[in-house]
């Protein structure tokens, strides 16, 4: 089962996340990894296969900070295990991260529709369609972030929990199940 954790607040998000998965490793895992928002207000990502400690090893080569982030803890539904499976995933801009638990039902039908408006996809996950379906959203009507949210979620069919951040909303971790 995977396991989210989200922060947004003054203090490094880095640890408090690394901190929060490790609570939820009982869980088991196949992977993890996090997204974190810098001072220079773009999302960076780093993931890794195995155990949170490879997640750990990779943060302290190439350290990350910033106030808003989401970590995740992955078992392996959709895709195999590896690291471009793991989460979160980013939309095309790099603009949106999500974590997600659970499953979308829809996602090869949403998958075939985003691709066909030229969206491309790293992963073989179901979850990757939820940032590339809010961007596309975005994009065509205008709408809030918070309104493309809730316009994706009613097209994404299944049982899902949450976790997504907005490299220009700074102050912002929204989550939804």
């Amino acid at each position: 089962m995977c396991g989210i954790v989200g922060y947004v607040g003054p203090k490094n998000a880095v640890p408090l996340l690394i901190e929060g998965l490790k609570r939820l490793e009982y869980r088991g895992y196949d992977s993890a990894g996090v997204a974190v928002r810098g001072a220079d207000g773009k999302l960076r990502v780093r993931k890794r296969l195995g155990r949170l400690s490879n997640l750990e090893e990779a943060l302290e080569a190439s350290p990350l900070s910033g106030g808003l982030g989401i970590g995740h803890t992955r078992w392996a539904t959709h895709g195999e295990p590896s690291e471009v499976n793991s989460h979160p995933h980013l939309d095309g801009s790099g603009r949106i991260a999500v974590v997600h638990n659970g499953i979308i039902e829809n996602d090869s039908e949403l998958r075939a529709e985003l691709q066909a408006k030229g969206h491309v996809f790293l992963s073989q996950t179901d979850t990757e369609v939820i940032p590339h379906l809010i961007e596309e959203i975005l994009k065509e009507s205008g709408k809030t972030p918070a309104e493309a949210i809730r316009e994706a979620l009613k097209r994404a069919k299944g049982a899902y929990a949450l976790g997504i951040v907005f490299r220009d909303q700074p102050d912002v971790l929204y989550a939804a199940r």
